[in-house]
């Protein structure tokens, strides 16, 4: 029995499968492209290393697509054959990957908060706690999290600027913007390949309407995410987002095309890159082309998915309104009968927020602004379960403001204008002053607002 780089106990027999091991922890920590590569090493190697089947399973689950479940599951079966031969610790593991399988993700957190309630220096098991928080829309437990366990944490332990750059996104998604920026700032110089931390400082930027500035801090920085798997892309994401609020247009749309969309997967996390930023393009009233056109033929394939109402809300932009009606009506009914089912937790999120907000992006599609509106309203509050960042479900903001705006609705809109100047603390992008100056004109004039439509 040998320890790892984080000191815990491990069943690893071979010195190079260790290495390789260690590789892959750091690889989850800093979103490394070669992650994989490492994980393969050492399950050819020691097979009968249940720790490492149980986290090629929880990968799986993560990437958030149903033709993965059958390769989960039987990482799962391999793992649980060998759960006698594996550490206490290491078969919370495959009870998290168990719980998760079985439609209960928060379980499978509870589960890495058993190791750390015993391994607080577990660093692998502080990062999937958050990242299936993070999946889930917790920010308060995602905080919790992680100050229960810092005090374990000297400035020597290999995860510390990790740990840093997980707690500056946990204070960011909390609004404590000042602490998070300069937490995340920390977490980079402590770990310059940590572009969680990284992208956490561009979140409070953009939260705190600060584009100017997001740029200046991302530029001369891109070393920090190279590395990265499709991570990468969102980081690029932020940027382009910088841009847009700026209305550097040609910037965003040279963005899109050479990273934000490099590679045309179906991974729903570039998947909802790609259509938010084009429909924030669009709601500010720019043409996008023909950019739709190979979203809009993925996501019709993923209509039956149901793994994570934030991917099937983010397909759904890519068919609505968008010729792809049938789909459309599809994916919007079966999301409504998955949350009358509501036998998972991923059903009970179709659900809530799930099912009104479908219908409202629908509407929106269609061209009924007021139903739009009233779907999307209702369902406002809610929204966080939905999962991601407060950035990432902004599009969904936005849409709601823009279909009010639409519809007429502008005290309603201005309430939610000023809900959304209060989760930034008191600060506004130029987005929302464009807003608030239609509807300034709109009451001028007594008549309907130009918001731009598509």
């Amino acid at each position: 029995m040998t320890d790892d780089l984080f000191g815990q106990d491990s069943s690893l027999t071979q010195r190079k499968s260790l290495e390789n091991w260690n590789a892959v922890q750091l690889g989850v920590l800093a979103h490394g492209a070669d992650t994989a590569t490492h994980l393969g090493a050492v399950l050819e190697a020691e097979p009968e290393f249940a720790l490492a089947h149980a986290i090629k399973g929880l990968s799986l689950l993560m990437l958030g697509r149903r033709e993965l479940l059958p390769m989960a599951q039987e990482a799962l079966a391999t793992a649980k054959t060998c759960y006698e031969g594996a550490l206490p610790r290491e078969r919370k593991y495959i009870d998290a990957l168990e719980a998760w399988m079985a439609g209960r993700p928060s379980e499978a957190i509870s589960r890495m908060e058993e190791v750390l309630t015993t391994c607080p220096t577990d660093a692998l098991a502080m990062k999937l706690s958050h990242g299936i928080r993070f999946i889930l829309g917790d920010s308060t437990g995602m905080r919790a999290s992680l100050e229960r366990v810092m005090p374990a944490y000297d400035t020597d332990h290999a995860a510390h600027g990790y740990l840093l750059g997980c707690y500056a996104f946990a204070l960011e998604e909390t609004g404590d913007y000042d602490r998070a920026e300069v937490t995340g700032r920390q977490a980079l110089w402590t770990a310059p390949d940590d572009a969680w931390g990284l992208h956490a400082v561009a979140h409070v930027h953009d939260m705190t309407g600060n584009a100017k500035s997001g740029l200046e801090w991302l530029t001369g920085r891109e070393a920090a995410w190279a590395h990265c798997n499709n991570f990468r892309y969102h980081v690029w994401w932020h940027k382009a987002l910088m841009h847009l609020d700026l209305g550097q247009v040609d910037e965003v749309m040279a963005l899109y095309d050479a990273e934000v969309r490099k590679d045309k997967t179906d991974d729903y996390r570039d998947i909802s890159n790609a259509t938010s930023l084009l429909m924030r393009l669009e709601l500010d009233g720019h043409a996008v082309g023909n950019r739709w056109d190979e979203l809009s033929e993925l996501c019709a394939n993923r209509t039956e998915d149901g793994s994570l109402i934030f991917a099937d809300l983010h397909y759904l932009l890519a068919l609505a309104g968008r010729d792809r009606d049938t789909e459309a009506k599809r994916m919007v009914a079966r999301i409504h009968a998955d949350g009358q089912r509501s036998s998972t937790e991923a059903e009970q999120r179709m659900a809530t927020p799930g099912a009104l907000a479908a219908s409202g992006l629908e509407a929106f599609g269609e061209g009924d602004y007021g139903l739009a509106f009233k779907s999307l309203s209702q369902v406002r509050e809610s929204m966080q379960l939905a999962g991601g960042s407060h950035a990432q479900r902004d599009v969904f903001e936005r849409m709601t403001i823009d279909a009010g705006l639409r519809a007429g609705q502008w005290g309603a809109v201005e309430a939610i204008l000023d809900d959304r100047r209060a989760l930034r603390g008191g600060a506004e992008d130029n987005y929302a002053a464009a807003r608030r100056a239609l509807i300034a004109t709109g009451r001028d004039s007594g008549s309907a607002t130009s918001v731009p439509a598509e």
